[in-house]
């Protein structure tokens, strides 16, 4: 130090020394360094400080190079870092970023849950969370009594007092979905979604409710919302099926692939490519559809979405004993009636019409016990009925299906029943609104040539029933051959002029 300035000296001497001029001001210390702004320690102190620096330095290096399990915060002490999450952690954390949870790790949550608000029963946040994950399994397993139960749980949450909590909302929608009430879920899915605009649950049950009322600009805005919200997979699973119910196929492909390239876990991926086999399905791809079903299944072998895809895909691809099998694991996973329906109309084409009956009995009993839990059965009763049944009882309950959900599946669904008790002109318009505005698929169009056939109109049958087989060749095992033979004994076109 320079004893006649006061300021550092360099410690190099180049020649005589030479007063030094006076300044005006007082000069200010040297700031130590990596420090800016900070006053210089006492020199005493200083060697203290420095080891803690470069102990922290060392510690991000390594953190940042190969992510190292100790994390060291901004005072130089570690810091364990977080645990990997429970199952119930996952399932919790899913939820909050609108992703569906994998079934083992929705179980453990409601288990821990279900813990909670035995030792605390006045927890409204708990009681929210417990009701929004049975909701969320009611509406994926179709098991009876669960949806009963998540209703009691979302309500206790509501009972609580206070300002609504917004899971125990968006469970409510869920449910309502889940039991085809879909007045109900754009009732409370809007309420969720106004209450918490950001959070994702709200529009992924609007996307499926608004349709459900013949809202498709409902549906849109939903879906624009939801891409805002939370841009990725999730947005785009929905979007591809809001693409399907436009018709718009390419543009659903293409979202849903890329929803299961990007998806971020495995229940995520089996969604995306489940909905991917159901795609191809319908476009009578039904080796691609196999082997999308099967990829959902090993990222999630509990998706009984898939799983029921598989079963159909088989049956398509003529392997109708594995097809069989399948359906059993389909109807193990969810006893849903279709499933026995489905299955039974398997067995139905195969000639083993007496375990058919069965099937169709399970399916009757399995209905009746959805509904008891409130859970709408008409179109599926409504279809059973028409097809191997009382038609009459098939119009009623359709009829009554369509005055609640007007819509071209609706009309369709009643246009057929009502062809199957001997009504075909009555049916005809219904059938035509249902091939002109709604899904281009298969079903509906081998409806349509049917009534044609029925009332004598053989161009118009023989159009309808080609496009049928030309959608998917093996709609299904039962009326697809139908199809065929009916179109055999038609024949060809006359190309020829019309007779004098």
């Amino acid at each position: 130090m320079d004893r006649e300035t006061g300021r550092p000296g360099t410690g190099l001497r180049t020649g005589p020394r030479t007063p030094p001029a006076r300044v005006a001001r007082t000069p200010r210390p040297r700031l130590a360094q990596g420090v800016p702004g900070a006053p210089p320690p006492p020199p005493a102190r200083r060697p203290r400080r420095r080891g803690p620096r470069l102990l922290a330095a060392v510690g991000v290096g390594l953190l940042l190079a190969g992510g190292g399990v100790v994390a060291v915060d901004r005072l130089g002490q570690d810091r364990a870092a977080p645990a990997p999450l429970t199952p119930a952690g996952r399932a919790l954390a899913a939820a909050g970023a609108g992703r569906p949870a994998a079934l083992a790790d929705l179980a453990a949550l409601i288990g821990e849950r279900r813990e909670r608000v035995r030792r605390a029963p006045a927890d409204r946040a708990s009681w929210a969370v417990l009701g929004a994950a049975l909701a969320e399994r009611a509406a994926r397993s179709g098991a009876p009594g669960a949806y009963t139960e998540a209703e009691r749980a979302l309500q206790r949450a509501l009972a609580q007092g206070g300002t609504p909590d917004v899971r125990a909302l968006t469970g409510l929608a869920v449910l309502a979905a889940a039991r085809q009430d879909w007045a109900g879920a754009v009732r409370w899915g809007e309420a969720a979604r106004d209450r918490a605009p950001g959070r994702v649950g709200a529009y992924r049950v609007l996307l499926e409710a608004y349709p459900g009322t013949g809202d498709a600009e409902g549906a849109d805005r939903a879906l624009e919302r939801l891409r805002k919200v939370r841009p990725g997979p999730v947005a785009e699973v929905a979007a591809a099926w809001v693409h399907r119910e436009r018709g718009w196929r390419e543009d659903a492909e293409a979202t849903v692939y890329d929803a299961a390239a990007g998806a971020a876990t495995p229940a995520e991926r089996a969604a995306a490519l489940s909905r991917a086999g159901d795609l191809a399905w319908e476009r009578g791809e039904a080796e691609t559809a196999l082997a999308r079903y099967e990829g959902a299944l090993r990222a999630e072998p509990e998706h009984e979405g898939a799983a029921a895809g598989r079963a159909r895909a088989l049956a398509g691809l003529g392997r109708s004993e594995e097809a069989l099998t399948a359906w059993a694991r389909a109807r193990a996973a969810a006893p849903r009636p279709g499933y026995a329906v489905e299955s039974g109309e398997l067995l139905l084409a195969l000639g083993r019409s007496a375990e058919a009956a069965d099937h169709f009995a399970l399916a009757r009993h399995q209905a009746a016990a959805l509904a008891r839990d409130g859970v709408r059965q008409e179109p599926v009763l409504g279809r059973l009925e028409a097809d191997h049944g009382d038609p009459a009882e098939a119009v009623r309950l359709l009829t009554e299906e369509h005055r609640r959900h007007p819509g071209p599946a609706a009309s369709g669904a009643l246009g057929w029943a009502l062809h199957k008790a001997g009504r075909s002109a009555e049916a005809l318009p219904r059938l035509r609104a249902a091939v002109k505005d709604g899904l281009n698929t298969a079903r509906p169009a081998y409806h349509l040539g049917m009534v044609h056939l029925a009332l004598g109109e053989r161009g118009a049958a023989r159009r309808q029933l080609t496009r049928a087989l030309r959608l998917a060749p093996e709609f299904s095992p039962l009326h697809a051959e139908r199809a065929r033979r009916e179109l055999a004994a038609l024949g060809e076109p006359a190309w020829g002029p019309p007779p004098a």
